[in-house]
């Protein structure tokens, strides 16, 4: 497929949430004929040959972008985005863009329209236009230089070239992206005959029984004729039956499942031009999901994880008890404080303003639901972790009431709402306050009540209440006949969805059903935006993982939800389109996403370099959206993902001593700092590396599936009748031997479905030697036979207290090679042990841009980094070679703890909301620890 010749779709500024879609660019050949017809012209008008070119930029980012340099009309002003922008990143170096057409073309004019986005985006200190020759590229003239002029055209006449390719030149103003809203090309002379240039758009997955929709474009330089566009099917097992095949936009059914190929057509004076997709049609999923295993107390033992929960409970969520109580942070604020002042405003009484960001509630919020969860694990007689878990009882006693004194009558949460101006943002839910996160905050709110109920057994309904009251609140006025409405930062969606559930489980009747709605009805109204957070077209036409990472694995973690409880086979097919593209084209070997090509976000196919974005909050939603796809296709693939993605791109994103966390996830170094401007990730990270429970089972009516192998004592709920306890005995993954032992109440006949990992699930990597299976599988000491299915081993039996389960799961060391189209990869090896990647690191080799030598060999090192399975061998120069896992990078660097990142405050965390003060301190600038994922290969 080739989407890189015309704009299509809606495009997006890296920076800010901007509205609006690409038209169709260029004045027609056919009309200007027409006026020197009737003597109005005395020789061919010009035409914009610039839609008729294929665009790229020195910058790695979303072609899309490119293309909005193409779209109509033109911008009033160097900050109207409001059709998409193309920009670079913020840079010193120089920088350029160029097109290049299919046939030379002649020019001897440009036009450029500069963009400014009043952050980041600046008019460049210069441009210089540059043409191919045949052998470089040479400035067009004497006066080849560019005006840098902002809203409006900046025109350039030159000597006529005749070329293929043009080139635009930036030098960007130190620190700032240079940004093009449009470039017109007008052609010098008779235009040539092009072929028209056909998108047909991205690659997609589609639900048999559903349909997809297409979103082709075409561009003509004369008028198109009647019938010189066409769809139709290239390849595929059945038929296909467009709804209307002459048109761009529409859409297809399949008769069978398979692989297809589609083709969209356009001719022109006998010149042809084609594009291909490719749509995957899979059989739809079970009738039925899954079921919730809720995180209720249980006991972890295991080496890896005692450590690491001991880290999170004794040291990391006290550190960010404490951050949230500071009223001195010099960034990052927005704590306890603007829940008392809410309060004082809500009793009429003298008040402060808000702090910090305008979401800086949600690291309240999930604090409370690290807390809860913190307190659910066994200490096991621990000393300092039942000191801090007492230190967090009392927390909770002396938050919970601040915290609800800040509700609004009516149930409403949010301080910044509560405490703001009423000019900067007049009412609730205003689309012009679109960006202000107000279900972002509420979500999080309602994930807190869950964990808060659990952890009491719901003897103490305080947050739960309030969390009815609140979710009630957004169901009285949202919905059919009231509001529409969409949040900026998706996460009341999947909130809603959850809670919904967990009141049907704690209620009955369907009582939660109305909030399942309510999540449904935000998610179909998310349309009309920006690529930035997911809103340019309908849920159920999106195919593609675009623009903010976190808040796009929000949204398909939501998407999910709601296609397994309506069935809707639109959602279905939308959700497995944008997972494929994301597992296959834009998923990290660490299980990390985000390249950070766009604003903390994705790039484009196969865009991956090793300076990754991977921000920990997004691995924290990728786990919860590969978890959702479990439960609806009850396929072990998922949960081998969000197993890769826990071990590896989230584990390691608090250290070893729970003092300190890296809110990016590069593959190449790290930064570990105490805090940061935007806290964001601080909470989330503990609050979802403690549901042990939830990731580790899931359930069937009358099943068991077990996802993660962890040593631990854990109470499942009911299963098929009877309540059932698990107990793991495993110091998984450092080796590969488990029993899990099976203690229902009583005995009972159901299915334990055991996880059979499989490492090879995204296309983009390939291991050798080959590790799949399990091994010397047994029941009670007696051989089993090995049923598989959907990635499990299914043994079916009834089950008495004490059955234990036993098999060997398979250890090797891995050599791993990504697939070549992923180009910062090429020549290169990762490594992995069982569910490990690895890294090299500086602390063990002074170099690591040596070439590596034989497979290195697993060795237990008790003395290194408290224990751990290294990777010991020698580079190609004889010298030895140290690998440890990735998730322990960067502890060992001898340097001070740094208080915050080094560019903190350099990115804009929340387009369009006020953004609080740039922090007041500077950090000291630190050497980052370098910790290398991919090695040079012999």
């Amino acid at each position: 497929m080739d989407e890189a010749h015309a704009p299509i779709g809606l495009a997006a500024s890296r920076r800010h949430f901007l509205l609006g879609g690409l038209g169709l660019a260029g004045l027609s050949l056919h009309a200007a004929q027409a006026w020197a017809g009737q003597g109005l012209l005395a020789k061919a008008m010009p035409v914009d040959l610039a839609p008729l070119a294929s665009a790229s930029s020195s910058a790695t980012t979303n072609d899309r972008w490119l293309k909005a340099i193409f779209a109509q009309p033109a911008p009033h002003a160097s900050n109207d985005g409001s059709q998409g922008m193309w920009s670079t990143w913020p840079s010193r170096e120089p920088d350029w863009i160029e097109l290049r057409w299919a046939e030379p073309v002649t020019t001897g004019h440009i036009s450029v329209f500069w963009a400014q986005d009043g952050w980041d985006v600046a008019l460049p200190k210069a441009a210089r236009l540059t043409w191919w020759d045949g052998k470089s590229f040479v400035p067009v003239g004497a006066s080849a230089m560019l005006g840098v002029t902002g809203d409006r055209f900046n025109q350039l006449d030159f000597p006529p070239v005749h070329t293929d390719r043009l080139r635009l030149e930036l030098t960007p103003v130190a620190g700032k992206a240079a940004g093009l809203l449009r470039w017109r090309v007008m052609s010098e002379g008779e235009p040539p005959a092009l072929a028209p240039v056909v998108i047909a758009g991205v690659d997609r997955q589609t639900v048999l029984g559903g349909q997809t929709y297409l979103s082709g474009a075409a561009h003509w330089l004369r008028q198109a004729k009647p019938g010189a566009l066409r769809w139709f099917k290239a390849s595929g097992p059945g038929d296909v039956t467009f709804a209307d095949e002459n048109s761009a936009i529409t859409s297809a059914r399949f008769s069978k499942a398979g692989d297809y190929q589609l083709q969209l057509v356009g001719s022109d004076g006998g010149k042809l031009a084609r594009a291909a997709l490719s749509v995957r049609v899979v059989p739809p999923p079970p009738a039925q999901r899954l079921d919730v295993v809720y995180t209720t107390a249980f006991a972890m033992d295991n080496p890896l994880w005692n450590a690491r929960y001991k880290a999170l409970v004794v040291n990391w969520i006290p550190h960010c008890i404490a951050q949230c109580e500071r009223t001195d942070l010099p960034t990052g604020r927005g704590g306890l404080d603007n829940f008392i002042e809410a309060a004082k405003a809500l009793r009429g009484e003298a008040h402060g303003g808000h702090q910090g960001y305008v979401f800086s509630n949600a690291w309240v919020h999930q604090t409370v639901e690290a807390i809860c969860l913190a307190l659910m694990v066994d200490p096991r007689g621990d000393a300092q972790m039942m000191q801090a878990q007492a230190h967090m009882r009392a927390t909770l006693e002396r938050w919970i009431p601040i915290i609800l004194a800040a509700q609004e009558p009516d149930g409403y949460l949010q301080t910044a709402f509560t405490l703001a101006d009423r000019k900067d943002w007049p009412t609730r839910w205003n689309p012009g306050n679109r960006a202000n996160h107000e279900g972002y905050v509420a979500g999080y709110f309602l994930e807190s009540a869950i964990n808060h109920y659990t952890l009491t057994g719901g003897t103490d309904r305080r947050l739960y209440d309030a969390a009815r009251k609140l979710a009630d609140c957004w169901v009285a006025n949202i919905g059919p006949g009231k509001r529409a409405w969409f949040d900026g930062h998706q996460e009341m969606e999947q909130a809603l969805v959850r809670f919904g559930r967990f009141v049907n489980d704690v209620e009955g009747q369907g009582r939660g059903d109305a909030y399942i709605r309510l999540a449904r009805f935000l998610l179909d109204s998310r349309e009309g935006g920006s690529e930035y957070d997911q809103s340019h077209l309908p849920p159920a036409r999106q195919y593609e993982a675009v623009g903010h990472a976190v808040r796009a694995v929000y949204f398909y973690s939501g998407m999910a939800d709601i296609a397994a409880e309506t069935g809707d086979v639109d959602y279905q097919s939308a959700v497995m389109s944008l997972w494929d593209n994301m597992v296959n084209r834009k998923y990290y070997v660490t299980g990390g996403v985000g390249s950070g090509d766009t604003a903390e976000g994705f790039g484009k196919d196969y865009a991956l370099k090793q300076d990754a974005y991977c921000e920990s909050c997004s691995s924290c939603g990728l786990i919860f959206f590969q978890y959702k796809m479990n439960l609806a296709y009850h396929d072990a693939k998922y949960a081998d993902l969000y197993e890769e993605t826990m071990y590896n791109a989230l584990l390691g994103s608090i250290d070893l001593d729970g003092t300190s966390f890296c809110y990016t996830n590069p593959l190449d170094h790290t930064e570990r700092t105490q805090w940061h401007s935007c806290p964001c990730c601080v909470a989330n990270i503990p609050r979802t590396l403690l549901m042990a429970p939830t990731w580790a089972y899931v359930k069937g009516p009358h099943a068991l599936f077990v996802n993660l192998f962890m040593g631990s004592r854990i109470a499942v709920g009911d299963v098929a009748g009877t309540a059932v306890e698990v107990v793991q005995r495993t110091d998984y993954p450092w080796s590969g031997a488990v029993a899990i032992t099976v203690n229902p109440a009583e005995a009972t006949r159901f299915a334990l479905h055991v996880r059979v990992p499989n490492r090879a699930t995204s296309a983009l990597y390939t291991a050798t030697p080959a590790v799949e299976g399990l091994s010397e599988l047994t029941v009670n000491g007696q051989p089993a036979p090995l049923r598989i299915k959907n990635g499990y081993a299914v043994i079916e039996r009834v089950w008495s207290k004490g059955d234990t389960v036993a098999f060997m799961l398979p250890m090797a060391v891995q050599q791993i090679r990504a697939s070549d189209q992923v180009e910062a990869t090429r020549g290169q090896v990762a490594l992995r042990y069982g569910p490990l990647v690895y890294a090299g690191e500086q602390a063990d080799q002074a170099s690591l841009d040596r070439p590596l030598s034989a497979p290195p060999s697993a060795v237990w090192r008790g003395d290194l980094l408290g224990g751990a399975i290294a990777l010991e061998g020698q580079w190609a120069d004889g010298s030895p070679l140290r690998a440890i896992p990735y998730f322990l990078r960067a502890n060992r660097t001898g340097a001070p703890l740094a208080a915050f990142p080094i560019a903190d405050g350099q990115i804009d965390f929340a387009p369009g909301t006020k953004a609080p003060d740039k922090p007041k301190v500077a950090s000291a600038q630190h050497a980052l620890p370098i910790a290398r994922v991919w090695l040079n290969r012999t």
